[in-house]
């Protein structure tokens, strides 16, 4: 089974999060997503390397697929700029690197002063970067320029002199089924967080949708879930672990357009224990996690990348890869 990684570069200095993903794939993990952030959630989570320089130092120490889950080509980053850094990627390491796509949270788009639009917008804005991006992939990779004029972006006459052999896969994020359907029409995967299963096999049922609209094989496209859980050798740990790193888990509240990790943090101390009961998987047993990631499987998902909330890494990867991800089944 693919079950990988989620390397937390808001939570982690560089250098240890390269030794972290390292240490997950000693212990069975299969490849390693980061997400492209500015700020942290949180104040106390005291990181934010820049994605882009650390993928390729954890590519370096690993062996698995890599990819941004997600980065964001509308507001910080032209697409152009996106397309040139995943390219370069997957020059570097053929087979192994695909580009995780999203619209874009205030948190880490904000920074450059831009007005932040509604989230129809962003959609919007998110799926013209995406076309920008294959445009690129597609003209370069034949050997000539490509421009484009659209009502978010402009892209004068040019190429990317560094094209691997094969474009990376581009997966694009999807909370909603508007969204999960559009991708499937438009690009080669869909990424979501965990949610309950109703919602979850809504997505992948627009997202099967657009694909076959589009004349494509839902089953062939590549499926990403990317799973939080709170493991620790008791449940209380666990519980504490999750309130006391990962408490926006429980907030009841879009987060798309708190702009400051200091906000964030004044509006997770409402968050109580029992917010968390079906957001997050707490839990000191094996088999609750391996349980609820076999779900995840049964849905329909190719590959699940874990995020354990806790400072616990180490112990956790001891664990898991002795008890839980030999047992997961297809």
């Amino acid at each position: 089974m693919h079950i990988g990684y989620a390397a937390m570069l808001e939570r982690f200095a560089p250098s240890e999060a390269v030794e972290l993903a390292a240490l997950a794939e000693s212990h069975g993990f299969r490849g390693v997503m980061a997400a492209d952030h500015f700020q942290p959630w949180l104040p106390r989570h005291g990181q934010s390397a820049f994605v882009w320089s650390v993928l390729p130092a954890i590519a370096e120490r690993t062996t698995g697929d890599i990819g941004p889950g997600v980065t964001t080509p509308t507001y910080r980053w032209h697409p152009a700029m996106v397309a040139q850094a995943s390219a370069t990627m997957a020059a570097m390491y053929p087979g192994r690197h695909w580009l995780g796509i999203g619209s874009g949270e205030a948190l880490n788009e904000h920074v450059v002063g831009r007005y932040w639009p509604e989230a129809p917008e962003r959609i919007n804005r998110m799926f013209e970067a995406v076309d920008v991006i294959k445009k690129l992939f597609a003209a370069s990779a034949a050997g000539r320029d490509v421009r484009h004029s659209g009502p978010h972006f402009t892209l004068e006459s040019t190429r990317l002199w560094t094209m691997p052999q094969t474009a990376p896969e581009i997966l694009v994020a999807a909370g909603g089924p508007v969204t999960a359907k559009r991708a499937g029409r438009t690009v080669d995967g869909l990424i979501t967080m965990d949610a309950p299963p109703e919602r979850l096999e809504l997505l992948l049922a627009r997202f099967a949708e657009g694909a076959r609209d589009a004349g494509r094989d839902p089953s062939r496209m590549p499926k990403v879930l990317q799973f939080h859980l709170s493991w620790a050798p008791t449940d209380e740990e666990a519980m504490a672990n999750a309130m006391r790193e990962w408490p926006i888990a429980g907030m009841r509240i879009g987060k798309g357009d708190i702009r400051s990790p200091f906000e964030f943090e004044q509006l997770a101390r409402g968050v109580r224990p029992e917010d968390l009961a079906d957001r997050l998987t707490i839990s000191a047993d094996p088999d609750v996690h391996r349980a609820a990631i076999q779900r995840a499987f049964d849905l329909g998902f190719d590959r699940v990348y874990l995020h354990n909330v806790g400072r616990n890494q180490t112990e956790w990867f001891e664990v898991f890869g002795r008890e839980v991800l030999p047992k997961v089944r297809r």
